[in-house]
C-alpha cells in the first residue's frame, strides 16, 4: 500500500511539472499610442474565453495561460479596441507591448459627474468631446506631472478661473458665492463661513482622480450656481493590489533658516484650542474674580522666537481587491500630511484719505504656520454584472496659526505711534460619507436607477485670537498698553458647526441608439450654529508701568495687575462679554424635482433640455443691539423653476460646437443674512450682514467650438453672456464714521466674455498647453450708500487671465520616464475693496507667476521630484484710485517669496 501511494505521489509530481512547463506569461506594458501615458486599467483578454486581466497603475499586466497560439483582445474606455491575432505564448515570459489609439466614439454620451477611470489625458479629453453639456476637467496625471498638490492649484489651471484672497474661487469674474462644490457628484460643505465654497485646498492630488468644470447648468444640479460646478472625483480604482509612500522636504526662501515668530501656544496644531466648558459657563463677575486669583487661560499674550524648519510633507495609500462569492469588493485608502510656514517681511498697510493723505498706516511682518491633514477611504462592491454599491469616507483638516507684528499710526492723530502684537488661528475640519449605488435592469439594461446619500459635518472654528496693542511715545520712545480702547488687549474664540444631509434618486430610460429620458429628485438639509466670546482687558487707568520688552506682555498683564483696589500704578480688569449680535442659528432645506432628456433629431445633433423645480426653505435666528439671543428671525422662502437647454453638433468626430442657455440662482450666504458683526483686529473694518437681502437670478448664454484630436492635440474657444438680476454684493457703508462692510442686492449687472485654450504637441515629448481668458464684468448699485462708483467691475473680477504650461516627458523604457514642467500663471488686476466716500476702488497690480517641476521615475519602484514655485517672486501689491488728483497709491504690498520641495514616492 505504501508502494501505491509512493507512485501515486510520484505520478502526481510528474503531471505537475508538466503542467508548469506547459505554461507560460504574457507580460508588458499598455500605453496611449501618441502620448505614452500608462493605461490603468485597460484590459487584456484571450479572445473567446473569459480569461483577462486587468492593467496596474503603470500600465503593466501578467496574463498567465498554457502554451499555445491566441488572439488577444485589448480594449480600454475613450480608445479603439484591438485585437492581436496568433501571439504565441511559450513556457516561460513572452513580451508583448501595446499601444492603443484614443477613440472618442467609445465612451458615448456621459453626465459630468460619470464615475470612470479619469486619471489620463486621454480619458478626459474623449469624456470631454463626447459629454451632453460642455466640460473641463484635469486628471491626477495631469496635475502629478506639473507639481499641482491639491485640487485648488488644479482648478486654477481651468480657463477663466482664478484664486482670491483667503481661497476664494472667482469664474469668469464670478466671486465665490456662484459656484458650487461636489464630491463624487454629491454637494459638499464648506467650513468656512466667508465661503460658499470649501476650501479646494482641503483636497491632496493624492486622494483625487479627477476634476470636472462646468461653466454651464445642467438640470440634474442644484441651481445655485452660474460660474462653475466643480465636481472632484476621488480615487477609487484598484487595479491591482498597491501600497506606495511619498514624502517630501522643503520651504520658503524668505523663511526658511530665519527668526520666526509665534505667539505662545498651548500643545500643536494638531488640537483645537477651543474655549472650555468651564469659562464659557462663567458670568462677567466670575470670570473678574477668577482673574484675581491666579491664571485664567493656559496661554499667555508672550512672543517667542524660533528658526525655521524645513517643510514635511507625507503620503500613505494603499488598495487591495477581494473576490467573494464570483463578486468583486475593492478596498483603498490614503492618508496625507503636510506643514508649512511663511514669513512675510516688510509688508505694509495703509488707509488714505480723499487727498491721498494717510490715515491709518501700518508696517508689519506677518508669521503663519499651517498644518494640513486629509484621509480618504473607499469600499465598493460590484452587484450582479454592471451594478455596483460604493462608500466613500474623506476628512480633512487644515490649520493655520498666523502671528502678526504691526508699527505705524492710526486715523486718530495722537501723539504716539502704536505697535500691535496680534494672533490668529483658524482651524476647518470637515468629514463626508457617501453612499451611493448604480442598478441596471430590463432588457438591454434599458433602465438604470441611480441613488446617492452623504452626510458631512464641517467646523470652522478661531480658538484663543489674541490681540496686545501699545503706544509709544514719540518724544521718549517709551512705551505703555493702550488703554483709551478696551478692545486693544482682548482675546476672541469663534465656534462654527454645520452639519448637511444629501440625498439624490434618479431613473433613466434608454431609447434608440443614445437618447434617454431621465426623472429624479434632489434633497438638501443643512443647519449651522454659530457663537462667539471676547474676553477685553480694559486698562481703567494709564498704565504707568513702562514696556521693556512688547514680546513679553505677562510680566505685566497677570493676577498681580488685576485688582482695582490695588496701588501698583495701574489697574486692569478681565471682563468676559458675549454679545448677543455675535450667535446665530441658520438653516437650509432644498427640496427639488427635475426631468431632462438627451435626443437626437438628426445623427449629429445632440439636444439636452431639462427642467428642474426647486422648494427653498432658508432661515437665520440672530439678535440685534440691546436684543436677547436669537430674538430676531429671517426667512426666505422660495418656489422657482430652472430650465436648461445644452445643444451639441458633432461637425465630425473631433469637431463640436455648442450652445447653452439657462437660468439659475443666486442665494446668501447664512453669515451675509445675519446682522452678525465681525472685526478682525484693531482698526479692521467691521463685517456685518444684511437680513433683507434677496435671492438673485442669473440668465446664462454660452457658445462654444471645441477641436479635440486623437492625438490629444486641441482647441477650444468659447463666448458668453450672463445678465444678473439683483445681485448680491459686498459694500462699504458708514457707521459711526467708520467703514463698515456689509452686502446688498444691487439693482442689476452682467458678465461677458471670450476664452481660448489650446493643446498641442511641438514636437516629439514637447508640449504646450495654454489658455487666455478676457472678461467684462459690470454692476449697477442702488442709489443709497456710501460707495464712490455707482457702476463698476464685479469685485474679484480680472479683465484677463493667462495659463501656460511646456512640459516634457520622454519615456525611456517600460518603467523609466521623465517629466519637466514649466507653468505660467497671469492674473490681470482686479478690484480687491470697494471705494467709498469719494475714494476709488482698491485695485490689486496684475501679478505673473512662474512654477517648475522636474519629476524622474527611475523603475516602476521609486520616483524623484523636485519642484520651484513663484520663481519670479513678484511683490503683491494694491493700489487705490484719488478722483480728485488722478493718482493711484500703494495702500498695501507684501512679497510672498519663492519656496522649493524635493519628494519621492516608492511603490511596492
Amino acid at each position: 500500500m505504501r508502494e501505491v501511494r509512493r507512485l501515486i505521489f510520484v505520478a502526481l509530481a510528474v503531471m505537475a511539472c508538466a503542467a508548469s512547463v506547459m505554461a507560460g506569461t504574457l507580460k508588458g506594458v499598455i500605453t496611449d499610442s501618441k502620448s505614452g501615458e500608462p493605461l490603468i486599467g485597460a484590459t487584456v483578454q484571450i479572445e473567446g474565453t473569459t480569461k483577462g486581466v486587468a492593467a496596474d497603475i503603470d500600465g503593466n499586466y501578467v496574463l498567465e495561460a498554457q502554451n499555445g497560439t491566441y488572439n488577444i483582445v485589448v480594449s480600454y474606455v475613450g480608445y479603439t479596441t484591438t485585437i492581436i491575432e496568433k501571439v504565441k505564448i511559450v513556457s516561460g515570459e513572452t513580451i508583448l507591448n501595446i499601444q492603443l489609439d484614443a477613440n472618442s466614439q467609445m465612451i458615448g454620451e456621459v453626465e459630468v459627474v460619470a464615475r470612470r477611470v479619469l486619471s489620463g489625458e486621454g480619458a478626459l479629453q474623449a469624456e470631454r468631446i463626447n459629454s451632453s453639456i460642455a466640460i473641463e476637467n484635469i486628471g491626477s496625471k495631469e496635475m502629478s506631472i506639473k507639481g499641482l498638490s491639491d485640487v485648488q492649484q488644479g482648478v486654477k489651471k481651468i480657463t477663466g478661473v482664478s484664486i482670491a484672497d483667503a481661497g476664494q474661487l472667482i469664474v469668469r469674474g464670478l466671486g465665490d458665492r456662484y459656484s458650487t462644490t461636489t464630491l463624487n457628484g454629491l454637494p459638499i460643505a464648506s467650513p468656512n463661513p466667508d465661503n460658499k465654497l470649501i476650501p479646494l485646498d482641503l483636497f491632496p492630488t493624492s486622494t483625487v482622480e479627477a476634476v470636472t468644470v462646468s461653466k454651464v447648468y445642467d438640470a440634474n444640479d442644484f441651481a445655485d450656481y452660474s460660474g462653475a460646478h466643480i465636481d472632484i472625483n476621488t480615487r477609487e480604482y484598484v487595479a491591482k493590489d498597491f501600497f506606495s509612500v511619498s514624502g517630501s522636504i522643503g520651504g520658503n526662501f524668505n523663511t526658511l533658516g530665519k527668526d520666526f515668530y509665534r505667539m505662545d501656544r498651548s500643545g500643536s496644531l494638531l488640537k483645537n484650542k477651543n474655549l472650555s466648558s468651564a469659562l464659557e459657563n462663567m458670568t462677567t463677575d466670575e470670570v473678574e474674580a477668577l482673574a484675581k486669583q491666579g491664571r485664567v487661560f493656559n496661554t499667555t499674550f508672550d512672543v517667542e522666537k524660533k528658526s525655521t524648519l524645513p517643510e514635511f510633507s507625507l503620503t500613505l495609500s494603499g488598495g487591495k481587491n477581494f473576490e467573494i462569492a464570483n463578486q468583486k469588493l475593492t478596498f483603498m485608502a490614503s492618508l496625507s500630511a503636510s506643514n508649512g510656514q511663511q514669513r512675510l517681511d516688510g509688508a505694509n498697510y495703509k488707509t488714505i484719505n480723499t487727498n491721498g493723505d494717510p490715515l491709518d498706516d501700518y508696517d508689519y511682518n506677518s508669521y503663519e504656520d499651517e498644518l494640513k491633514i486629509a484621509a480618504l477611504g473607499y469600499l465598493g462592491t460590484t452587484l450582479r454584472r454592471m451594478d455596483r454599491v460604493e462608500y466613500t469616507f474623506f476628512f480633512a483638516r487644515n490649520a493655520t496659526d498666523t502671528y502678526k507684528y504691526r508699527t505705524g499710526f492710526d486715523a486718530d492723530d495722537n501723539d504716539y505711534s502704536m505697535i500691535g502684537s496680534n494672533n490668529v488661528t483658524h482651524v476647518y475640519t470637515l468629514q463626508n460619507h457617501q453612499l451611493a449605488g448604480r442598478h441596471y435592469f430590463g432588457s438591454d439594461d434599458q433602465w438604470l436607477l441611480a441613488w446617492g446619500g452623504s452626510y458631512g459635518k464641517t467646523s470652522s472654528d478661531e480658538p484663543d485670537r489674541r490681540q496686545v496693542m501699545f503706544r509709544q511715545s514719540l518724544e521718549d520712545g517709551n512705551i505703555l498698553f493702550l488703554s483709551a480702547n478696551k478692545q486693544g488687549t482682548m482675546r476672541f474664540f469663534g465656534a462654527l458647526t454645520e452639519e448637511e444631509w444629501n440625498a439624490k434618486m434618479s431613473l433613466q430610460w434608454s431609447f434608440g441608439e443614445k437618447s434617454f429620458v431621465k426623472v429624479g429628485f434632489n434633497y438638501k438639509d443643512k443647519d449651522r450654529d454659530y457663537s462667539a466670546t471676547n474676553f477685553f482687558y480694559p486698562f481703567y487707568s494709564w498704565f504707568r508701568k513702562y514696556v521693556d520688552d512688547v514680546y513679553t506682555p505677562s510680566a505685566y498683564i497677570n493676577n498681580d495687575y488685576f485688582n482695582k483696589d490695588s496701588n501698583t500704578g495701574g489697574r486692569i480688569a478681565l471682563e468676559k462679554h458675549v454679545f448677543p449680535y455675535q450667535k446665530y442659528l441658520a438653516g437650509n432645506q432644498i427640496y427639488a424635482g427635475f426631468i431632462t432628456t438627451d435626443i437626437y433629431p438628426i445623427s449629429p445633433l445632440l439636444i439636452n433640455v431639462g427642467l428642474r423645480y426647486e422648494i427653498s426653505k432658508q432661515w437665520v435666528r440672530y439678535a440685534k443691539d440691546g436684543q436677547d439671543v436669537y430674538a430676531e428671525r429671517r426667512d426666505l422662502d422660495k418656489n422657482d423653476l430652472f430650465p436648461a437647454l445644452n445643444m451639441k453638433y458633432s461637425l465630425n468626430e473631433e469637431n463640436v460646437l455648442r450652445f447653452s442657455a439657462s437660468r439659475t440662482v443666486t442665494r446668501p450666504s447664512f453669515i451675509e443674512m445675519a446682522p452678525f458683526r465681525y472685526t478682525e483686529s484693531f482698526g479692521s473694518a467691521n463685517i456685518i450682514g444684511n437680513e433683507d437681502l434677496q435671492n438673485g437670478y442669473n440668465y446664462n448664454i454660452d457658445l462654444r467650438y471645441e477641436l479635440i484630436k486623437k492625438d490629444q492635440d486641441m482647441f477650444s474657444i468659447t463666448a458668453y453672456y450672463k445678465y444678473l438680476d439683483e445681485p448680491i454684493e459686498r459694500v462699504q457703508r458708514l457707521s459711526s464714521g467708520l467703514a463698515e462692510h456689509t452686502f446688498q442686492n444691487a439693482d442689476n449687472g452682467d458678465a461677458w466674455g471670450a476664452e481660448l485654450e489650446f493643446r498641442k504637441r511641438l514636437v516629439g515629448d514637447l508640449r504646450l498647453a495654454a489658455n487666455v481668458s478676457y472678461m467684462h464684468t459690470n454692476v449697477k448699485l442702488p442709489a443709497t450708500g456710501a460707495y464712490t462708483n455707482k457702476e463698476r467691475s464685479l469685485q474679484g473680477a480680472s479683465p484677463i487671465l493667462v495659463n501656460a504650461d511646456l512640459t516634457y516627458n520622454p519615456r525611456f523604457s517600460e518603467e523609466s520616464d521623465l517629466s519637466l514642467a514649466l507653468l505660467y500663471n497671469l492674473q490681470g488686476s482686479r478690484i480687491h475693496s470697494v471705494g467709498i466716500q469719494g475714494l476709488g476702488d482698491v485695485k490689486q497690480d496684475a501679478l505673473h507667476t512662474l512654477n517648475f517641476v522636474a519629476g524622474w521615475a527611475i523603475n516602476k519602484h521609486f520616483s524623484l521630484k523636485l519642484e520651484v514655485d513663484d520663481i519670479l517672486n513678484r511683490t503683491v501689491i494694491f493700489r487705490q484710485e484719488i478722483p480728485t488728483t488722478n493718482e493711484k497709491i500703494v495702500v498695501e504690498h507684501y512679497k510672498p517669496g519663492t519656496s522649493f520641495a524635493v519628494g519621492f514616492t516608492y511603490t511596492l
